[in-house]
This record gives C-alpha cells, structure tokens and sequence, in this order.
C-alpha cells in the first residue's frame, strides 16, 4: 500500500504563488510516475502534469505551461508542484497521484493506482 499526502494549498490572490506538496509512505517511491491533476467545482478532474520516477521527464497541460513546475526529492519521497503567476482558473481541488509501472499514458486517471486525499487552492481576483 501506498498513501500520498498532500500539503500546502490555500487562498492566494491573482499572480501570488504557492508551493503543494505530496509524500508518499509505505513502500519504495522507486519506480513510481507521479502526477498532479486537479478539480473545479462542477468539472471532471483534470491531468496537470506529470513527472518520471527519475525525474528526468516533466509535462505539462498547455493551461499551466512556463507557470508551473513539478519536481521531486526521492530522498524524503515527496513531489512538488510550485504554481506561480496563478489565476482564478486555477482555483481546484489538486490531487497527486502515483503509477506504480512508471510508464502509463499520463493524462489518463486510470493509469494511476494511488491517489492522495486533495489539498484546495483558491485564487481570487
């Protein structure tokens, strides 16, 4: 079993940043894609980006390119998403998710086995 956490959201003003996070506990993070996607009210849940086990491959959805940056720290088993220049559209549920093959088609949610419980981030105008 594997449970992701995650951390850091909030209420933040248009063009403020934020830094999430999510550790996962468990079992080895070795191996594991990991994913951000995030949810609107009243809308399905949506790919964010993604990220490989070695960190080495980053993508992006076309919404938050050259805004946001996933990174992960395999030492404390966590992955970050720091949002930057952040509007109202933004405003979500973020989950992240982990696929324990390293190698599923990432902007599917099916592709990932575990997901972490959401943090939200409001950006008002």
């Amino acid at each position: 079993q594997v449970q992701l956490v995650e951390s850091g959201g909030g209420s933040v003003q248009t063009g403020d940043s934020l830094r999430l996070s999510c550790t996962a506990s468990g079992r080895s993070f070795s191996g594991y894609a990991m994913a951000w996607f995030r949810q609107a009210p009243g809308k399905h849940r949506e790919f964010v980006g993604h990220i490989t086990w070695s960190g080495g491959n980053v993508n992006y959805e076309d919404s938050v390119k050259g805004r946001f940056t996933i990174s992960r720290d395999s030492g404390t088993n966590t992955v970050h998403l720091q949002m930057t220049n952040l509007k109202p559209e933004d405003t979500a549920v973020y989950y992240c998710a982990a696929d324990l093959t390293g190698w599923g088609l990432m902007g599917q949610e099916l592709t990932y086995h575990y997901w972490g419980q959401g943090t939200q981030v409001t950006v008002s105008s």
